[in-house]
């Protein structure tokens, strides 16, 4: 085979050339030397051929074309030899296979000794592992058992732990005092009831037939001595001067779990205890509410009657003299004033009668309301809450409270029957609406039915005293009334004020219904004035005597606020239309020829021409009587307006306007004058309109504009300091001072020390130490820059080097791209 030469592999494709003729190969063969056609059959010897042809043996002997008899020959000689020097090569190991075959039956024995041994190792095995299951059976059984025996242990431990009464625990309830370890020992009376109460298991359970009666004794028990304690603690808040909020917080608080038992475990003597407490509170806080309005009653300061109305006539006549002052000097009853600042003070604590009594000062009604209404919202508050915690009810606090609102309404309705101070029922209905706000803002609300019912109340009483004073001014007696005096009228001023307090208090509500009532007086007192003016015999007293009425009203609504709205408009232009009619008549009265030519010849259009021309004749002795007397006209004028009018400003006012209008008159004449033929020769009589408006008989026109200036701007500076508390603090302080048995050695240190204010010895030690804070503010500030300086410049540091790195890594880069 080694010799057999190579040849290429036999490819079968579809050339002609390469196709391999099986045929033409094998043809000569012939079987029949040793073969019979019964003996071999070439069945399948094409298929058997067509599979060998890819084979390189088969290939290579069929590309050569030898014969297959030569090859086979050859094959079995090969064979032959091959077996030749196999049996010598056996012969040659025949030793060292005798001593193999000795060596593979001594294993041979080894190993059927250890098939023995590992027989019986594995029958061994086959039993423990019986054995290893039957314990491994028997280990789960008891796994089980442990786990439900540990399960019903437990529950057995706990059935016991909540069913059982120890001795401690029937000492404590039966001999203890009452403290936080009884209230503890309590609770766990508690739930033992409960365990044995809602239980299923307990009541199918032997133990409780032996526990039941003794938790029955034991609740009992301890239903009777708690009871006895919390009504001992309740009767301790009847006691006189006992502060029951501090009563309740600290020690009724401290025991609200006997509430609770009582609660679970004892309803009938629960409702004891819950009845006691609602009637020892209703006793308490109507006897303490009694007792405060009785001291307010003692306070009160009687402000209005029903005859204190604004159309009432108050001056007294006859042979007896009224005992109390004149009304319409006493102006709280129309005006606010400073009864305003119970709004600001309205959550101040309540008035304390002894105190206020003490001291010898009344107060308004309204001041004793908030009081009576500020001390209920705080103690209904802290009732409603301490019900609440300690009761869990809130339903309790209306039973308690039935009584101290009684006491309320009793009184209530005794004084607003009596009450007719509309500005105190404003301000009460004002102060209502605030403690809603406050009452709305503290989540309590066990006040808003209360509340409600007050505003309900005072809303027509308001109504009934306002319809009273606006009958006052439709039915008043305007002989009666009338006073021969031009300056503003007792009744108008107490109009302005009653007006001005209503919008004042109105303007945050905004009721719509004030505001109509409020125009319906109005038009009441604009009839009355009317009237009143008409009292007055020259037509000139009358029109002053409504300016000064309408000026007064004016400066009263803008004092009260912006709020004047379509009242302030509407007394504006009355002003405004009688200060035009007043200034006619002013100038009628001092130049009455000359506004009579003006109107009827001289108009104001300067392109048209009178029917009839106009000579110097009728304009010449016009011209020479006011050059004469204009001066003199003036100052009258003057002294008449100051007169005349109670307001300096708004003299000054009409009188500016009077001398304008002048102004306006004289140069129409001028004017007419210019346009007559050979008027030229009345220029030397004329005034020049400049001399007129630079005269100052004796400084009056520019004093008076100076004045007015300055009284505006001191005005404006009063009503600052006013409106800053600045004045009433200075008021306190003076009066303070001038009460002062023993006059202080230095009146401003005392000042500064009611104000506050640093004495000159700690302002000079303020400066001192201001000094000193600046000195160091300064330090610190140059320290700051100097930082921020240097940080500057470690920025640009790094920033630089930062640039410089990034400049060496790019070329780095760049060369290792290279």
């Amino acid at each position: 085979m080694a010799d057999t030469v190579s040849s290429p592999s036999f490819v079968e494709t579809t050339d002609s050339k390469n196709a391999f003729d099986l045929g033409a190969f094998v043809g000569d063969l012939n079987f029949e030397d040793h073969l019979t056609n019964d003996d071999i059959s070439l069945e399948g010897l094409e298929q058997e051929l067509e599979e060998c042809k890819n084979n390189d043996v088969v290939a290579n002997i069929l590309s050569k074309g030898t014969k297959l008899r030569d090859y086979t020959k050859g094959v079995e000689n090969d064979l032959r030899k091959l077996e030749l020097d196999s049996i010598q090569d056996y012969i040659k190991e025949s030793d060292n296979l005798v001593s193999l075959h000795d060596q593979i039956r001594d294993c041979d024995s080894i190993l059927s000794q250890m098939e023995t041994l590992l027989s019986g190792f594995q029958g061994e095995i086959g039993s423990i592992s019986s054995d290893i299951k039957i314990l491994q059976e028997k280990s789960m059984d008891m796994g089980l058992r442990l786990k439900n025996r540990k399960v019903a242990e437990s529950k057995l431990a706990k059935f016991v732990e909540d069913i059982i009464v120890p001795p401690r625990m029937v000492d404590i309830l039966v001999d203890g005092e009452v403290n936080e370890e009884y209230m503890r020992t309590l609770e766990i009376l508690s739930k033992k009831i409960k365990f044995v109460q809602v239980d299923p298991m307990v009541k199918a359970s032997k133990a409780l037939k032996d526990v039941q009666p003794e938790l029955e004794k034991l609740r009992q028990k301890a239903v009777s001595k708690v009871f006895d304690f919390i009504v001992q603690k309740l009767y301790a808040l009847r006691k006189p001067k006992t502060n029951i909020q501090i009563l309740q917080q600290s020690v009724l608080l401290k025991y609200k779990y006997v509430v609770i038992f009582l609660k679970e475990h004892g309803k009938e003597t629960y409702n004891e205890v819950r009845a006691a407490y609602i009637d020892t509170m209703n006793k308490v806080l109507s006897a303490h509410f009694r007792a405060y309005i009785q001291a307010l009653e003692k306070l009160q300061m009687d402000i209005a009657t029903s005859d204190d109305l604004i159309g009432v006539e108050t001056r007294s006549s006859g042979l007896f003299i009224r005992a109390r002052e004149p009304l319409k000097n006493r102006s709280a009853v129309f005006a606010l004033g400073d009864r305003i600042n119970i709004l600001k003070e309205i959550d101040e604590p309540a008035l304390i009668p002894h105190i206020a009594e003490a001291s010898s000062n009344k107060y308004p009604y309204e001041l004793l309301f908030r009081s009576l209404q500020k001390l209920l919202m705080d103690t209904a508050t802290s009732e409603y809450n301490f019900c609440e915690d300690f009761f869990g009810e809130q339903s309790i606090f209306y039973e308690i409270f039935s009584g101290p609102f009684g006491v309320i309404d009793e009184h209530f309705n005794l004084v607003l029957p009596n009450c007719y101070d509309a500005i105190g029922l404003m301000l009460m209905i004002r102060i209502i609406h605030q403690h809603q706000l406050i009452m709305s803002r503290r989540r309590i609300p066990c006040l808003d039915s209360y509340l409600d019912k007050v505003n309900i109340s005072l809303w027509p009483r308001f109504k009934m005293v306002f319809d009273m004073h606006l009958s006052s001014l439709r039915n008043a007696n305007v002989k009666t009334l009338w006073e021969d005096d031009v300056h503003p009228h007792y009744v108008m001023r107490r109009y302005a004020e009653f007006t001005a307090s209503l919008i004042h208090l109105n303007a945050e509500c905004g009721d719509g219904q004030l505001d109509l009532n409020l125009e319906r007086l109005r038009m009441a007192i604009d009839d009355l004035l009317i009237k009143l003016a008409k009292n007055f015999l020259k037509p000139k007293q009358q029109t002053v005597f409504l300016i000064n009425n309408y000026d007064m009203t004016i400066s009263v609504l803008k004092e009260a606020g912006p709020e004047g709205g379509k009242i302030l408009m509407h007394f504006e232009e009355l002003l405004k239309s009688n200060t035009a009619l007043f200034v006619e008549e002013l100038l009628q009265e001092h130049f009455s020829d000359l506004i009579k030519f003006v109107k009827a010849k001289a108009s104001e259009d300067p392109m048209s021409s009178p029917d009839k021309p106009i000579t110097i004749a009728e304009v010449e002795p016009l011209v020479k009587d006011f050059a004469s007397r204009w001066k003199g006209a003036i100052e009258l004028m003057h002294k008449d307006v100051i007169t005349s009018f109670s307001n300096f400003l708004c003299g000054m006012e009409i009188l500016r306007a009077a001398l304008t209008q002048l102004l306006l008159y004289y140069t129409r004449l001028s004017d007419c004058i210019k346009r007559i033929v050979g008027g030229s020769a009345l220029n030397k009589d004329l005034v020049s309109i400049s001399s007129i408006m630079n005269f100052t008989p004796h400084g009056y026109i520019l004093c008076l504009i100076l004045q007015s200036e300055k009284e505006a701007k001191k005005e404006a500076f009063r009503k600052y300091l006013e409106s800053s508390g600045a004045v009433d603090a200075l008021t306190k302080v003076l009066v303070s001072l001038y009460e002062q048995n023993d006059k202080p050695s230095s009146a401003l240190e005392f000042i500064q020390n009611k104000l506050s204010c640093p004495s000159i010895s700690e302002h000079e030690k303020l400066q001192a130490e201001l000094s000193d804070l600046q000195i160091r503010y300064n330090e610190l500030l140059t320290a700051h820059q100097k930082t921020c300086k240097e940080l500057e410049e470690l920025k640009s540091t790094h920033a630089s080097a930062m640039a410089s790195t990034k400049e060496a890594t790019d070329d780095e880069s760049a060369k290792d791209g290279l």
